[in-house]
């Protein structure tokens, strides 16, 4: 044991390593030896101070560790090199030459020593622990270039002197034979002939390195299975691009380094990850100068194209003498596969270019294997076991489909290192870029490419489908989360079927728009929606997907100011909808065109469909579609001045988010409660109301309404002279519109400093400042002009006619007012109009 496994460098990885080995969580071990579960935690991140002794012996405990093993685990955690067993000193040299095959044991003194790992210390520490455990055949499996050579001689490094018998390493050489194997592995063992092992490692346990055994598969699985035999106390630790094969082999499959979630991160942070710590580590090897900040972000998305292949960061990193991250980024991030140099410290001599690594993975699969990697290259992101299979049960494609349950066959692929598997939730699998890059040139060389991506199409269009219900409610978040893990695939798929499939595009189109609008991509999403339909190839399209496609582009026009142009094809729809019986499409579309004809001035028209969406929910028993019209209908109300009829729609609102779990729109109910009682004086309610709908828009992501909201809290308490109050709510609402509150970060203009305005305007009257409340009164005008409410508007002027003294100004602010209220349909309040024409607001 080397100095190497101090805790500031190894007992992290090794209390996970023997947690993990036990079948434990964090939790499970912290319990059953009766210390915090964060000290567990920080003591496996490598966060913790060295541990007690008696936290240590705890832990040892828990994980019923004894012998040799505890020893291990307590020196360790301590710092200090393990105490050197009697019966476990070698007697032979630690290291013998680590041998071609084929040839003499003539390649030097000793195993290579380890070089520096990056990002492998709990492989490191749960290889050695399973050698340690006593399993016989352990192989470290992956594509070439992935690292398994430098794992397996760090593992060897930390176990050596657990094997006294002694530790040595052959290589595997192409055409080896059985019997090459075997004198070899004789050889650097110490004996000459291998029948003479039997003799020579009894008694005490030694290991053997066997690397690259997928040179002579047959021949090394033939030569171990007689070294088993004859040996019982040898252990093997193998290396290659698939397993040795033998009973009781456990496999361990060394995948690529881990990279950044994302592109948006700076260096310090970046640097942490196992793969842009080696980029970086082989870049200052060619070049001097730091990085540049303007090179960071192409620095994230290089390694990410990359993979974290180690092999292919060397070769990207090399280019760094003389070319800067934006370069080696833009001449070969779409070309990764054409990457070369020389060959790397522990890779194949074979791995000259990255697709000469890929290639010699690939030709170990099987046919049906190879056609499934083709098949799942369309893939740019993580992907489920059920996304996988649907690709591969084509049976229109060349070969038909792949029958069978898909996990083995996934399996197969994550041994061999060809694929990715990341995270707990279900979109946990991913090709690697390169393996992805290389199997879609070999599906266009079948001349497959073209049906492939036309299954990928329809497979994403009906996944999109199976989530476009869920995207309202409670359930919106997590929809919108399920749609951002394949966001890239939704993207791809849709650009090839508007080409290839327009009638598969437009029924992945039709059911993204909620999607869109809740990520801020109404316009390009209506202009696919627009292009989809205008497309003749779709005319013969069903009718009912065409009207939500209709209704789509109606949705996404409202979000920016362009809902008069589309009102026309939302008003297709509902016919259609109505013609074809689909009561969710016609519930759909009168809410969608309630909301459209209030934003181009058809209020009457609004609250036509307003009212019917009501009738025809309350009649087919739809409860969220019931309180989603009443809410609707409030706003009416509120706009003709009845705030008695608006409080009872919220009243029911409330009631019926509440009988079908609709979270959102009863915090809603809140808010709109709490700004029918401010219009109506009742200061206090309407802060109890207001403060009670914050938290839960904060929890479901409402920034917009959540402004709005603190708004209309501020100006209560304005209103009700609270003023020390009031300038607390207006900090928060400043704090919003510098950025500075995550909760509301994201809430349009309008929602912030409208209201901060009409606070701030408040106060001042409150205190007698008529000019300065005339100014901000002014301000908040111009800061609702052109929002999605005239009413904000014509309270706005309300303020400003009662601040103004000259009769002149006062008069052509009126003038304006009613001009306004005209316009939206507006009955002020009998208190509304007595201010602005007789100033009363300081009563």
């Amino acid at each position: 044991m080397t100095a190497d496994h101090g805790a500031d460098q190894g007992f992290d990885a090794l209390l996970k390593a023997h947690r993990r080995e036990a079948g434990l969580t964090q939790h499970e071990l912290a319990t059953r030896a009766g210390v915090g579960v964060r000290t567990v935690r920080d003591l496996e991140r490598g966060r913790a101070s060295r541990p007690q002794r008696t936290t240590v012996d705890l832990l040892a405990d828990a994980l019923h560790l004894a012998g040799t093993v505890r020893a291990e685990f307590v020196a360790v955690a301590r710092g200090a090199v393990p105490p050197a067993v009697a019966d476990e000193r070698p007697t032979v040299p630690a290291f013998t030459p680590l041998a071609p095959a084929s040839v003499a044991a003539s390649r030097g003194r000793g195993l290579p020593p380890p070089g520096p790992l990056v990002g492998r210390d709990l492989d490191v520490a749960e290889v050695a622990l399973t050698l340690l455990r006593g399993v016989g055949l352990v192989s470290l499996v992956g594509l070439a270039g992935v690292g398994k050579t430098s794992v397996a001689l760090a593992v060897i490094e930390r176990v050596k002197e657990r094997h006294p018998a002694g530790v040595a390493g052959i290589v595997i050489t192409e055409g080896s034979t059985e019997s090459d194997v075997l004198t070899a592995a004789a050889t650097v063992l110490g004996v000459a002939r291998s029948d003479e092992l039997a003799g020579r490692l009894s008694g005490a346990p030694s290991l053997l390195l066997v690397d690259a055994v997928e040179r002579a598969p047959g021949a090394v699985a033939e030569a171990l299975h007689r070294l088993v035999a004859v040996a019982p106390s040898l252990r093997i630790l193998a290396t290659g691009r698939h397993p040795v094969g033998l009973p009781g082999e456990r496999v361990w499959p060394v995948v690529p380094l881990e990279v950044p979630p994302h592109d948006d991160l700076d260096l310090s942070t970046v640097s942490k990850f196992p793969a842009v710590a080696l980029f970086l580590d082989r870049l200052r090897r060619v070049r001097r100068d730091p990085l540049e900040p303007g090179e960071v972000g192409a620095l994230v998305r290089l390694v990410r194209r990359l993979g974290g292949l180690p092999l292919a960061i060397e070769l990207a990193a090399a280019r760094g003498r003389v070319l800067d991250m934006n370069q080696i980024l833009d001449r070969y991030g779409h070309r990764l596969l054409d990457l070369a140099g020389q060959k790397m410290p522990g890779a194949a001599p074979d791995a000259v270019t990255l697709r000469d690594a890929v290639a010699a993975s690939y030709r170990l699969l099987e046919p049906h294997e190879q056609v499934a990697v083709r098949r799942l290259s369309p893939f740019r992101n993580r992907w489920s076991v059920e996304l996988g299979e649907a690709m591969l049960a084509d049976t229109a494609a060349p070969g038909g489909a792949l029958d069978g349950d898909p996990v083995p066959l996934l399996d197969r692929l994550v041994a061999l290192g060809l694929l990715g598997m990341r995270g707990s939730g279900s979109m946990r699998f991913r090709l690697l870029d390169v393996v992805r890059d290389y199997a879609e040139e070999q599906a266009a060389a079948e001349g497959e490419l073209a049906p492939i991506r036309r299954r990928h199409a329809l497979v994403m269009a009906r996944f999109a489908a199976r989530v476009a219900p869920e995207l309202a409610g409670g359930t919106l978040p997590g929809a919108v989360a399920r749609l951002d893990e394949v966001s890239s695939d939704l993207w791809g798929a849709l650009a090839h079927s508007a080409i290839d499939d327009p009638h598969t595009a437009l029924l992945l189109a039709a059911n993204l728009p909620r999607w869109w609008r809740f990520r801020g991509r109404d316009a390009a999403g209506r202009q696919w929606l627009r292009r989809l339909l205008d497309d003749p190839r779709t005319a013969d399209a069903d009718p009912v997907l065409r009207a939500w496609a209709q209704l789509g582009v109606a949705q996404l026009a409202a979000e920016h100011s362009a809902a008069s142009t589309e009102l026309p094809a939302a008003e297709e729809a509902l016919a259609t909808f109505r013609e074809q019986g689909d009561v969710t499409g016609e519930l759909a579309a009168r809410n969608q065109l309630s909301g459209l004809w209030m934003s181009t001035g058809g209020y009457d028209e609004a609250r036509r469909h307003g009212a019917a969406a009501l009738t025809l929910a309350t009649r087919t028993g739809r409860t969220r579609d019931m309180a989603v019209a009443q809410s609707n209908l409030a706003w009416h109300e509120i706009r003709v001045g009845d705030l008695a009829a608006a409080r009872r729609r919220m009243a029911a609102v409330d009631r019926l988010a509440a009988q079908c779990g609709e979270d959102r729109l009863r915090a809603l109910a809140l808010a709109n409660t709490a700004e029918v009682n401010r219009l109506d004086g009742r200061y206090d309610d309407a802060v109890k109301m207001g403060r009670r709908a914050l938290g839960p828009l904060e929890r479901l992501g409402d920034p917009g309404h959540r402004a709005r909201v603190l708004g209309t809290i501020g100006l209560a308490l304005a209103l009700a002279d609270q003023l020390d109050e009031a300038l607390a709510v207006l900090a928060s609402l400043r704090a919003v519109a510098a950025g500075a509150d995550p909760g509301v970060g994201d809430a349009p203009a309008s929602d912030v400093q409208g209201p901060s305005a009409m606070i701030e305007a408040t106060l001042a009257a409150r205190r007698g400042d008529r000019v300065l409340a005339a100014e901000w009164f002014g301000v908040a005008v111009q800061s609702f002009a052109g929002g999605r409410d005239l009413r904000d508007v014509a309270e706005a002027l309300v303020g400003l006619a009662s601040a103004t003294d000259d009769p002149a100004n006062r008069a052509a602010v009126i003038e304006r007012l009613d001009a306004v209220c005209k316009e939206g349909g507006i009955t002020l309040l009998p208190s509304e109009r007595a201010r602005a024409e007789h100033d009363d607001s300081r009563r």
